[in-house]
């Protein structure tokens, strides 16, 4: 008969395991599994789009941090005597919008407002989402239940359409947008924990954790929890880069960052009024970099997604 011990430090990535077979003993050192989070990194590691996404996300996020060190000019003063300059007018590379502003800085400082109304409501619901969707399809109580059916009422409404109106009920600017946005993602994001939470409720590990008799929060926070975040991180992911387009949609429409504060959505509105003169770099830079921005955070929720994949980390 054989036996097997191991002995697992902590912290540590290796553990000892020793073998005795019927011949006699024969000690074996067999290196551990590799941690999770670095079988995910190496399968994320592989997506060359979801790389490079994330290179160009980062660097947006850095180049709005650092603005003042990458522009000489300010975001608000203009220069009427230059309005509408070109692409690659010296000392302005990307051009001066109708009021003589010069679109690189408004692209650096406007991403500060752009991306802190995409990623911030997203950050701000996630884990109330999270508790939502588990206590609701953990314990299937009448409570729950009611609680999805009124998160529906406002899953009903097209997300663009419910925001568009909760920035009109309370009035533009900054705050009130994240406000608009954050309550209008709720349902969204509630709905997808609450599946998922149901979907892994029914699987063989939950079942054997409560035959094990598994205390009910225990079993929802350590088992189910880890499994829901994980669904759920990738559903938020693709979430922020349609929350770019939704902010930009707004102040666009002039529901959302109140001008002259720099914001993406408020420069490719500015612009729009200048195309049919032929000037088409003020309203075309801003729309390119909305589209760059939102396609990275698609392809970077789609890169986290196979990287999550089993059957990804092992190919």
């Amino acid at each position: 008969m054989n036996a097997v011990t191991g002995a697992v430090g902590a912290g540590r990535s290796l553990f000892k395991v020793r073998r005795y077979p019927a011949g006699g003993p024969m000690p074996t050192e067999v290196a551990a599994p590799k941690p999770q989070w670095r079988l995910a990194a190496r399968a994320f590691g592989k997506d060359r789009m979801a790389v490079v996404s994330l290179v160009v996300l980062l660097l947006v996020a850095l180049a709005a941090i650092f603005a003042p060190l990458l522009t000489p000019y300010s975001p608000i003063a203009g220069d009427p005597v230059d309005r509408l300059a070109g692409v690659g007018t010296e000392g302005h590379l990307l051009g001066l919008d109708g009021q003589g502003r010069d679109i690189w800085t408004r692209l650096l400082y406007g991403g500060r407002n752009s991306l802190t109304v995409a990623v911030v409501p997203v950050l701000v619901v996630f884990p109330l989402a999270l508790m939502i969707g588990l206590f609701a399809g953990f314990k299937r109580s009448r409570a729950g239940e009611v609680l999805m059916r009124v998160l529906d009422v406002l899953f009903a409404f097209p997300l663009v359409l419910l925001a568009i109106a909760l920035s009109a009920v309370l009035g533009a600017g900054l705050g009130n947008v994240m406000l608009a946005i954050g309550i209008t993602l709720i349902p969204y994001m509630a709905r997808v924990a609450y599946t998922a939470t149901v979907q892994e409720s029914s699987k063989d590990y939950v079942e054997a954790a409560r035959a094990y008799g598994a205390n009910p929060l225990l079993l929802m926070f350590r088992e189910l929890m880890p499994n829901v975040v994980v669904q759920l991180l990738v559903y938020a992911t693709t979430l922020c880069g349609l929350m770019i387009v939704v902010a930009s949609g707004l102040s666009f429409l002039g529901v959302g960052v109140i001008p002259p504060t720099p914001d993406w959505g408020i420069m490719t509105a500015d612009g729009k009024n200048v195309l049919l003169e032929g000037i088409y770099h003020v309203a075309t830079i801003p729309g390119l970099l909305i589209l760059v921005v939102s396609l990275a955070f698609n392809l970077i929720g789609d890169g986290i997604r196979d990287a999550l994949d089993p059957r990804k980390q092992t190919s």
